[in-house]
């Protein structure tokens, strides 16, 4: 595999790692998100390769978009000029992969961040990782269809807490919530991967991939149907003063004066 700007791909065996490579924070937008599909499109189609960790470089797993950086993050989203639109529709294509998936998170995970971590089977973590859907924060609306993908991982009412109060998760939070299946101490945690992935890979590829088809069964469809409403509730929202309070209040580092409208 080759021709990829913002990952690597390496093979290990039956295991594939993807690693992106977007330090120290690794945000992420349109490119990398479609890098990340096609990789695991190729994967697909290699019968040698039976499972995928995803890691990253750098302080953080993903900390998710930089509103710095428009790339995947403004525009007519029905558009095709690498709009949120585009992205959520390239995060439908991680949904639909065959082959197990095992992040390891060993940094932060934030927003659209916590959603490329949550589109994985499993996810390895450690004490000083830390979760965060911190949307509302921002004055804005969950997205990457996280609002079906968290509260069909750790419960709805979970998943409410995380959304409401924009706050960070630790990794043992996330471990006792079951957001992560896997907790080992920080220098650990890719070889943890590793060796799930590896433990997986043992197994009939194409019994893994029937059994993973059937537990994932329209998933795909239901990330799409969601990010369509999540996108529109991200549209007018953004047009807020609130958003707009939201970001530059984080980029400050100081409580957010939001006014409602």
């Amino acid at each position: 595999m080759s021709g990829f700007t913002d990952i690597g791909v390496e093979k290990h065996g039956h295991v594939t790692l993807i690693e992106i490579r977007r330090p120290p924070l690794n945000f992420f937008d349109l490119a990398l998100i479609r890098q990340i599909a096609d990789a695991l499109g190729e994967i697909d189609n290699d019968m040698n390769a039976r499972a995928v960790v995803l890691a990253s470089t750098g302080k953080a797993f993903c900390a998710g978009a930089n509103f710095n950086r428009p790339e995947g993050f403004s525009g007519d989203a029905a558009s095709g000029d690498g709009t949120t639109g585009d992205l959520y529709r390239e995060a439908v294509r991680i949904y639909g992969n065959k082959k197990p998936i095992v992040a390891a998170i060993h940094g932060a995970a934030i927003g659209g961040g916590l959603g490329l971590a949550v589109s994985a089977d499993f996810r390895v973590t450690c004490p000083e990782a830390r979760f965060a859907a911190n949307f509302t924060r921002l004055g804005f609306h969950p997205g990457f269809g996280l609002t079906i993908t968290l509260p069909e991982l750790i419960g709805k009412n979970n998943a409410a807490l995380m959304f409401y109060t924009s706050r960070r998760v630790t990794g043992e939070e996330a471990f006792r919530m079951g957001l992560a299946n896997v907790i080992v101490p920080q220098d650990q945690v890719r070889a943890a991967a590793f060796n799930l992935a590896s433990e997986i890979a043992q197994n009939s590829p194409l019994g893994l991939m029937s059994t993973r088809a059937t537990l994932r069964a329209g998933l795909a469809d239901r990330v799409r149907a969601q990010t369509d409403h999540e996108l529109a509730e991200q549209t007018w929202l953004r047009e807020t003063e609130d958003f707009a309070e939201g970001v530059k209040s984080t980029e400050e580092r100081r409580p957010a004066n939001f006014k409602g409208r």
